[in-house]
């Protein structure tokens, strides 16, 4: 039997143990959260940081596992590399998933490469970067280097903020570093979804329209994703084949990702963020729902080697949302309250909280309190849902 060490424990690991489970692999979890529910379903937990790659190294040698992975959880895809390549397990190059994760790396070897790239520079400290500030010009983001979830992420209009903006991205990165960068208008919707190569092919990339809560605290931390993009198909053909092209470059091997691109008002294509991970916010599992392919599967037989069954370019079933169920403020969870009128068009709701507990306003991914999966016979019908999701299907705290 096969030895798979997953790295992590929240929820969205779950449907990755269960495809591992299905094909009979063995699933190890480990983190330092021994709480955490993934651990529930695994067949075995260690009480080891994700993030402290000797420890992990040394738990996937005395385990004897045949494949490490972090699926859906950033801090850990960079040790899971690291310990499959010391053990000669399959992983893409080390190097590679270091560029991927660290968005410095990754905009420097963007613009080296001819990529359309955001003018970015990193720091590690206030005084560094404001005495550079004259490279740019306002709006900014600032933004750790190797967070996700959009944590520690301020959009930035005048020098008066900065400072505030750049102690808080701060605060949130692993590595005490930060970037600055421009600011990218975008024309229409930018993008936000999961894709697949097999042996350094994107056989599977996926485009959708991610939507923000311009009430929430955080206005840049996705409140909805809808299937299929909107995007003018010339756009979305010219990104696949940059993403095709940045795969062959960093020789990645078979790897799912998380994909962030948008279109600028300046009309040029930009890929944003490329993880090699599966999304947090349940993407892949939507996927499979909304085009009948499972690169959650194919992420496991990756992991471990096996070969991985066909995947084509997408071809969706209807029209599809999620919504990251959150609150605007702080308070205490009351109830989930949902329109009569939309509860044919909800295909799940996974409602992380009950009555009585603490929820904390909308600052990041990490304050979502559920997801709810929507699929409507009709563009219109989906984004009228969406668009009114706090009044229709609404999170009620006091």
């Amino acid at each position: 039997m096969k030895k798979l060490l997953l790295l992590g424990g929240s929820s969205y690991l779950i449907p990755a143990i269960k495809s591992a489970q299905d094909l009979g692999v063995y699933v190890i979890t480990c983190d330092y959260l021994p709480d955490n529910i993934a651990h529930k379903y695994s067949d075995e937990y260690h009480n080891v940081s994700i993030v402290d790659k000797e420890a992990v190294l040394k738990l996937a040698k005395e385990l004897k596992v045949d494949g490490v992975m972090s699926f859906a959880t950033d801090p850990g895809v960079v040790v899971a590399s690291y310990v499959a390549t010391e053990l000669g397990l399959p992983t893409s190059p080390y190097k590679s998933i270091e560029i991927l994760q660290n968005k410095g790396k990754f905009r420097k070897f963007l613009e080296e490469n001819n990529f359309n790239v955001p003018k970015s520079e990193t720091y590690k400290t206030y005084d560094g970067a404001v005495k550079n500030i004259e490279k740019f010009e306002f709006p900014i983001i600032v933004k750790p280097v190797d967070s996700a979830g959009s944590k520690g992420v301020t959009r930035v209009d005048d020098l008066k903020t900065f400072k505030s903006a750049f102690e808080y991205a701060l605060k949130y990165s692993v590595s005490g570093e930060v970037i600055v960068e421009e600011f990218i208008e975008k024309s229409g919707f930018s993008t936000d979804t999961d894709s697949f190569s097999v042996d350094g092919e994107l056989v599977f990339c996926s485009f959708n329209n991610q939507w923000f809560d311009e009430k929430a605290d955080n206005p840049y931390t996705p409140s909805a994703y809808t299937w299929p993009s909107t995007m003018d198909i010339k756009m979305q053909n010219e990104l696949e084949s940059e993403l095709q092209r940045l795969i062959k470059l960093l020789n990645m091997k078979s790897s799912i990702y998380n994909i962030e691109t948008r279109i600028g008002k300046n009309g040029k294509s930009y890929i944003m963020e490329c993880t090699p991970r599966a999304g947090g916010n349940r993407l892949a599992e939507i996927l499979k729902l909304a085009t009948g392919q499972d690169i959650i599967t194919a992420s496991v037989k990756a992991s471990l080697g096996m070969e991985i069954d066909r995947l084509t370019k997408p071809k969706y079933n209807g029209f599809w949302g999620e919504l990251i169920l959150h609150s605007n403020e702080s308070g205490v969870f009351q109830e989930l309250i949902i329109n009569e009128n939309v509860k044919d068009s909800i295909v799940e709701v996974d409602l992380w909280i009950s009555k009585g507990d603490f929820v904390k306003s909308f600052t990041g991914a990490n304050e979502t309190v559920g997801t709810v999966i929507i699929n409507c016979k009709t563009k219109e019908e989906l984004e009228r849902i969406i668009k009114n999701s706090q009044e229709l299907i609404k999170v009620s705290v006091k």
